[in-house]
C-alpha cells in the first residue's frame, strides 16, 4: 500500500581532493539519510570522515554508497564487471565507510549501490546478487537500497536483507520500469513543481508516468533528490516542503520518529 511517511535520501561525500561537488551542509538539513561515497566514484578518506561527521550531527541515518572504480566517469560508465570482482570492491566499501562510521560513534544503517553499478545490477540478477552478498556478510542488519522493482531488491530480499524500494525525485521513466538512460534528452527533470508532483503520486498512489505516457506501479519507500545539480538545493527544498504540505511524514527507514 502506498505511504504516508517516506525516506528522502541523496548521494553525498562526493567531493575528491580539491574538486568540490554539491552542497552537503544544507542537503543535510533536508534529508532523512545520507548515502555517502566510498572512494571509488568519488570521495577520498578525508572527504568520508568529514561527510559522515556531518551527518551524525545532523541526525541522518548513514549508508554506504559504493560504485565503479571510475573517478573520471563519475561511476556513471558501464564496466565489464564480474560478479566476483563486484563482490569484492562492494565489500570493499562498505568496510571503509564503516570504519569513519564506528570511529565517530555511529552505526551504518544502508547500502545504496552508485550510477552505472545501480543500474545494471537493477536489470542484471548475477551483479545484483553480488551486491547481495556483500552486504549481508558484512552485515545482515544492513538495508539494501535498490530501484523499485528491480533485480536488486529480489536478491535482497532473496539473501534475507531488509530492502528499500527507492524511487527518483528528479528523473523520469521508461515503460518498463527502468530509469530513462541519462544520456537522452528527457532523463532529467527539471521543473520542482513536476517532480513534486511525480514524488507525491508516487508515494501516495503508487505510481508514476511514464515517457511513453503509461502508469508504472511501484513502492516507494525512499525517495532519491540529487544534491550536484545547479539548483540542487532550491530543488531539494521544494521537493521537502511538497511531500510536508501533502501531509507525508518524513522518517529514516527503521526509525520511528519523524523530521
Amino acid at each position: 500500500m502506498p505511504s504516508t511517511y517516506i525516506d528522502l535520501n541523496s548521494d553525498l561525500g562526493e567531493q575528491f581532493g580539491i574538486y568540490q561537488l554539491g552542497r552537503d551542509d544544507a542537503i543535510l538539513e533536508l534529508v532523512t539519510s545520507a548515502n555517502i561515497a566510498c572512494g571509488f566514484h568519488a570521495g577520498d578518506p578525508s572527504v568520508m570522515r568529514s561527510t559522515v561527521k556531518k551527518a551524525l550531527q545532523q541526525g541522518a541515518a548513514i549508508g554506504a554508497h559504493p560504485g565503479l572504480p571510475d573517478l573520471a566517469g563519475f561511476g556513471r560508465r558501464n564496466m565489464a564487471v564480474s560478479p566476483q570482482e563486484v563482490y569484492d570492491m562492494v565489500l570493499y566499501q562498505i568496510g571503509a565507510l564503516a570504519a569513519f562510521v564506528q570511529s565517530e560513534g555511529g552505526k551504518l544503517q544502508h547500502v545504496k549501490p552508485h550510477g552505472a553499478l545501480y543500474n545494471m545490477a537493477a536489470a542484471n540478477k548475477k551483479l545484483a546478487a553480488a551486491i547481495a552478498e556483500a552486504t549481508a556478510r558484512f552485515d545482515s542488519s544492513l538495508v539494501l537500497y535498490g530501484l523499485a522493482g528491480s533485480a536488486l531488491i529480489e536478491a535482497g530480499q532473496q539473501f534475507g536483507l531488509r530492502t528499500a524500494s527507492e524511487a527518483f525525485a528528479d528523473r523520469t521513466y521508461q515503460e518498463d520500469g527502468s530509469l530513462t538512460p541519462r544520456h537522452l534528452p528527457d532523463a532529467l527533470i527539471h521543473q520542482p513543481e513536476q517532480a513534486a508532483a511525480q514524488v507525491v503520486r508516487m508515494i501516495k498512489e503508487g505510481k508514476v508516468r511514464t515517457v511513453q505516457g503509461s502508469d508504472w506501479t511501484l513502492q516507494a519507500d525512499t525517495i532519491c533528490i540529487h544534491g550536484d545539480g545547479d539548483q540542487a538545493l532550491a530543488f531539494s527544498r521544494h521537493i521537502r516542503e511538497a511531500l510536508i504540505t501533502s501531509g507525508i511524514e518524513l522518517r529514516a527507514i527503521g526509525r520511528t520518529d519523524s523530521i
